[in-house]
């Protein structure tokens, strides 16, 4: 029992060993599939540089009005009064919100200036403070929201979605993608994903037959209960089964009316997206991204549902598009909601993208390994080098791989992916490691071979306290590395830090008893 409790900082570091083993070949850790399913012998995720896949990485485009005095108005009379005075914008690429301290108005349309902005809201009988380039926090986290669900929505497993803001205040939206090529992604990820229904209509202006359009009688924000993407069972194309909420339900059905889409039978639409020449009946209008995907006529059944008023009772009908591919986009899209705003990919603003393919990957894990390797080699030289007896250098070399093997179990129990800056995080901790483990080694040794533990437990004290104030140094010379969003220098400084933590308080007081039970007779 003395044994045990002399020697607990050894049981303590073999606790570790065993706990990050099993978190890293364990298949019921973090969600992990069962082993081998994925090719994989263990449970450690790799990121994009060394699994292969896309990142993106691009500020949002919009322009931002702070302290706006909206005069009573709401917020949607808001939107559509400064984007009247905007050219080529419409409501839904101005953003008003109302706030307890202050009230904002965005522009998310591209080749929008801030000189722009204050002139549609001066126009528009609008005061207003401070007009930024930029968007607010509220919109980026809308956006990461809307991205993660595109991602997860279109099946791309491990795709994740973050907000990054670099050490000047500039903030990104990172996006990455696991095994997907680049342009999948950016095609994705690139559109507003606004999708909604005008009505467009013939009617009579002195005496001549004229076409209007009424825009956006159904929106995004009035679908539910979105059905899968489904081809037609008679003819080509494809359809989007969807329900109506109540309430735009009513005003969907009564704008049907009043455009005479409800007319008995139906009406047949050959609309032309040029707008020439078009002797068409009325058509519901499939609008995507603000073009026009497709055009359809209202059937026989629907038309005389809309015209008695039962529709809106139980509102569904099927959105037709031209294809599968085009449905499946459309359900994603209605599923997911619009983008506030779109991702500035044209890298004038710092907006990259970036693809490294799955054999580039497989070659950094290698090389990875092979650099790994190679540093425990070279630390195993100095040391032996530098005490030439085997039973101050083997425990050396043992705990200071142990404290890497700890580390990967920690990085595989809370699935944190791997890269090359993880790595270089992972050589750091091998080489300052190994320093404090020399510092214990000298300082134990200073004076030739000590054989009595009480002179061997002071020596050790005194080596601990230079190893905790340089941990601590490390630790918060670190630290604004790994709470920035600084890319993957934040990963470095992360690991860094744990492996400090880890050696402070498991691998260094080890490696003192370990030197204790084999130097000292009175162990």
């Amino acid at each position: 029992m003395s044994a045990l409790r002399d020697n607990w900082r050894v049981i303590f570091l073999v606790v570790a060993i065993l706990l990050s083993t099993f978190a890293l070949f364990s298949p019921t850790i973090g969600g992990q599939s069962p082993i081998g399913e994925d090719n994989s012998a263990t449970n450690l995720k790799f990121g994009l540089q060394l699994d292969g896949g896309t990142r993106i990485r691009a500020p949002l485009v919009g322009v931002t009005a702070e302290d706006v005095e909206f005069e009573g108005d709401s917020e949607r009379v808001v939107e559509r009064q400064v984007a009247a005075q905007l050219a080529g914008a419409d409501a839904a690429d101005i953003i008003a919100r109302t706030g307890a301290e202050s009230s904002t108005v965005e522009a998310t349309l591209e080749n929008v200036t801030a000189d722009d902005l204050s002139a549609a809201l001066d126009a528009a009988g609008y005061a207003h403070g401070e007009v930024r380039d930029g968007v607010t926090e509220t919109t980026r986290a809308e956006t990461v929201r809307v991205l993660q669900s595109k991602i997860n929505e279109a099946g791309l497993s491990g795709g994740t979605v973050q907000q990054v803001t670099t050490a000047t205040g500039e903030h990104f939206i990172l996006v990455e993608v696991p095994n997907r090529d680049q342009s999948d992604v950016v095609d994705l990820v690139g559109e507003r994903g606004t999708v909604q229904i005008d009505i467009y209509y013939p009617t009579s202006q002195n005496g001549t037959r004229v076409y209007e359009t009424r825009e956006a009688v159904l929106t995004q924000a009035d679908f539910t209960s979105i059905g899968t993407a489904q081809e037609s069972q008679t003819g080509s194309g494809a359809f989007v089964p969807v329900s109506v909420r109540d309430d735009p339900a009513q005003e969907f059905q009564t704008a049907v009316q009043d455009t005479g889409l409800a007319q008995p039978g139906g009406t047949r639409c050959t609309y032309m997206a040029d707008g020439g020449k078009n002797t068409t009946e009325g058509c519901l209008l499939l609008v995507v991204n603000g073009e026009v995907v497709n055009a359809f006529g209202m059937s026989g059944g629907l038309a005389d549902t809309m015209r008695s008023g039962e529709w809106a009772g139980a509102p569904s009908f099927q959105l037709q598009t031209r294809n599968t591919s085009e449905a499946q986009e459309i359900a994603i899209n209605l599923r997911a909601g619009a983008l506030p705003a779109k991702l500035d990919l044209s890298g004038e603003d710092s907006g990259t993208s970036s693809y490294i393919s799955p054999s580039q990957g497989e070659s950094f894990k290698f090389d990875s390994l092979i650099t790994g390797i190679i540093a425990v080699l070279a630390v195993a030289g100095v040391v032996f080098v530098r005490y030439g007896k085997p039973q101050v250098a083997l425990p050396m070399i043992v705990t200071g791989l142990s404290e890497v093997y700890v580390l990967l179990g920690f990085a595989a129990a809370i699935g944190y992916p791997l890269d090359l800056s993880v790595i270089a995080g992972f050589i750091a901790v091998i080489g300052t490691g190994v320093d404090d483990l020399i510092i214990i080694a000298d300082e134990v040794m200073a004076e030739g071979t000590v054989k009595s533990r009480k002179v061997f437990q002071s020596r050790f004290r005194r080596a601990f306290w230079v190893i905790g104030a340089a941990a601590a140094t490390t630790i918060i010379a670190m630290s604004p590395l790994a709470v920035l969003s600084l890319g993957d220098l934040q990963g470095f400084a992360i690991f860094t830090i744990l492996g400090v933590i880890v050696g402070v308080l498991v691998t260094r007081p080890a490696y003192g008893d370990i030197l204790r039970l084999l130097l000292t007779e009175d162990r």
